[in-house]
Order: structure tokens, then sequence, then C-alpha cells
């Protein structure tokens, strides 16, 4: 299946490797190392000469807990970012956004992918999208950043991911976003336990097949904490594990910050494919 984003067309049959630039200072990773314009470019440039195809660029912290942030502060934090890598770095740039205001103008400054934890619920984000003509990211969040992980409930955990996704599917198909401009995110970590997102992974497949490129994003979650005991900074061999993982269930992004290390995985796997496996 071939996407267009801002005028680069990718094949998303193909595993590709997106790199995570936040430019918050409260990111549960990295917050508060890239929140210069130069840093953030800086970043940028290594992810994509180690590999990275996309370059995620978030100016609000979405971890568990995490504070709100003014549209006014999202908005001066990112644009510039993104203005800056569009000038500077050959790569798609994706927006972690749920704010219309930053929708718009990150695309007027060469946004090519919008990525919205919120799968576009915040009001006037989905005719901001349809305005812009990007392709979205759609992904399922329980709740609310701030409370998602307050004993969150399923009764079908794959089931219902995929229920909430395809009724989002259908609410931007009809306000106009084509099937063709929609990736699907099941929302590791976003309002779930460590065994709904050990479900979420078993079965991925099962979500692929509702016709829509996966991306996912583990990186150095607190899922792997819990199941290795390690601190955030020593999950990479987990990370690569759950990454490796996706990619051979069918994924089409995997967003991670450990780029270079995660492309020398994900181009394991598409050699196996390769040689019909």
């Amino acid at each position: 299946m071939q996407m267009t984003f801002a005028g680069r067309e990718l094949d998303m049959g193909l595993c590709h490797v997106m790199g995570i630039v936040n430019v918050t200072p409260d990111s549960f990773s990295d917050g508060g190392c890239y929140n210069s314009v130069d840093l953030a470019v800086q970043r940028a440039r290594e992810m994509v000469a180690s590999g990275a195809t996309f370059v995620d660029v978030g100016g609000e912290s979405t971890r568990p807990g995490a504070a709100p942030v003014s549209e006014q502060e999202e908005l001066d934090r990112v644009c510039p970012v993104v203005e800056a890598i569009a000038r500077e770095v050959d790569t798609v740039i994706s927006v972690d956004t749920s704010t219309p205001s930053v929708i718009r103008e990150t695309a007027r400054f060469g946004a090519g992918l919008v990525n919205d934890v919120r799968a576009l619920e915040r009001e006037g984000a989905v005719e901001a999208a349809v305005e812009t003509g990007l392709p979205v990211c759609l992904m399922h969040m329980k709740g609310a950043p701030g409370t998602m992980q307050e004993k969150p409930e399923y009764r079908h955990v794959i089931r219902d991911v995929a229920t909430y996704l395809m009724d989002r599917v259908r609410v931007c198909e009809a306000a106009g976003i084509p099937a063709e401009s929609i990736l699907l995110d099941p929302g590791f970590g976003f309002g779930k336990t460590l065994e709904h997102n050990l479900q979420l992974l078993a079965t991925l497949e099962q979500l692929r097949v509702l016709g829509y490129p996966l991306l996912v994003g583990m990186s150095r979650k607190t899922m792997l904490g819990q199941i290795t005991g390690r601190e955030v900074d020593e999950r990479l061999p987990a990370s690569l594990a759950v990454a490796t993982i996706s990619a051979m269930k069918g994924a089409s992004v995997i967003r991670v910050h450990d780029v270079r290390e995660t492309v020398d995985a994900v181009r394991v796997v598409e050699a196996m494919r390769a040689q019909g496996y």
C-alpha cells in the first residue's frame, strides 16, 4: 500500500522506523533534551542518518499524569522545530498533537503526518486535519493522560480497541479523510495494564487485517520496566524485542527513541520477508 506524506510516497507494506523528538520539559524518557530548535534539528538529522523514515515532533507530554499544555505554548514549542527540520532535514515530519491550530500551522510549515493520541476527538481536530489534506494516525487511549492508568478495564481488549479505532475511522472518512490516508495505533501503555499490553502485542495481526497500516510505540515504556525491572535508560534490549515482534506481526511504523538499533532489527525482519518467510 502506497501513502503520500507531504509529497513523499512510501510503501507501507514495508516496516519504517519513526524517531521521537520531544520538545517538552517533562516527557517520560527524553523530556528537556531537545528544547532548543538547534538541538531538535541535530537530533532529527542524526535519526535520519541512522535510517529513520519519519521524525515525530511533540510539544505536549502524554505520559501518565502529565500536566496539560496551553495551545499557545504548544505552538511556540512545535512550529519553529517543524519549520527548521523541514528546511534542513530530508524526512517525513510527523507531528504528535491533538490541537487543531497546531495541526494547521505545522502543515503549513512542512509536516507530513498528524499523529494524534486522541484520534482527532478534540473539538475541531477532524476539520483541521481535513483542511491540511495530510494523512492521520488515529490512536486508542482509554481516558485521558492524567487519569488513564487508574484501573483501566476492558471486556475484550483487542475487540474493544478495534471497535474504537474503526468508529474513529468512520468519523474521519465521513468528514473527508480518505481511507488511504489513515494509519491506526493500538496505543500501548495508554489506559492499559501490562496484561492488556501483552494481549495487544500477541494479537497485533488482528488489527492489521482491518486494512489500515499500523503504527506502534512501546519504546522504553513502563510495560517494559514491569517485565524486566529495568529503569528507563536500560530498556533498549526490551524495546528491540517488542519492535521486532511488531514488525513480524505486520506493523508499518515503529515509533522509537533508539533509531539505529531498531533499524537494524527491522532490516532482519525485512530480509526474512524478502525470502518469503
